[in-house]
């Protein structure tokens, strides 16, 4: 492969870096052609891009992100494939699916929020990850939750007045 040609390859998968916010590094090697297909699929379904990637020329896009992935260097080895995705916990939960009929894909690091997370090990906290709008949504309950005790307790609070004052003016 030419010079030029590597450098457009690493500007696209840089580029990829930069539009997706949370980063899955995977090992998808001994697939056949139907399961890749079937996996690229459901990663198209969900809105998650799969790419296999040469590691030299990943490194490479990754040192030229403003984002600090060094962390994620030392597992560059073996066949590689990235998942992008702007949901962090969207590539585990499907490869957690996944592995439910195959034996793989392997993460071996995932790049979310500013934290690495490195090896297998951690598909399970990955899962447990809640996604921006799941976090809003838990803060908009919680702030609402303490409104709607008042609301409920001023309402049954208006009916035991109205219904004393009632029974006092029959008397």
């Amino acid at each position: 492969m030419k010079q030029e040609q590597k450098s457009v390859i690493i500007d696209g998968i840089a580029q990829d870096l930069a539009d997706y916010q949370h980063v899955y590094i995977t090992d998808i090697s001994g697939f056949t052609v139907e399961t890749v297909s079937q996996l690229r699929r459901l990663c198209f379904r969900r809105d998650i891009k799969l790419k296999v990637v040469k590691n030299t020329l990943l490194k490479k896009a990754m040192e030229q992100s403003t984002i600090d992935y060094s962390e994620i260097f030392p597992v560059l080895k073996g066949e590689t494939s990235i998942m992008l995705s702007n949901t962090g916990n969207a590539p585990a939960k499907l490869i957690k699916e996944f592995r439910a009929k195959n034996k793989k894909p392997l993460v071996k690091a995932a790049f979310i929020e500013g934290t690495a997370y490195l090896g297998d090990d951690q598909l399970e906290t990955l899962c447990n990850i809640k996604s921006r709008e799941e976090l809003i949504g838990d803060i908009v309950g919680l702030l609402q939750s303490p409104a709607k005790n008042v609301i409920s307790a001023l309402q049954s609070g208006g009916a035991t007045i109205a219904g004393v004052v009632k029974t006092l003016s029959e008397r």
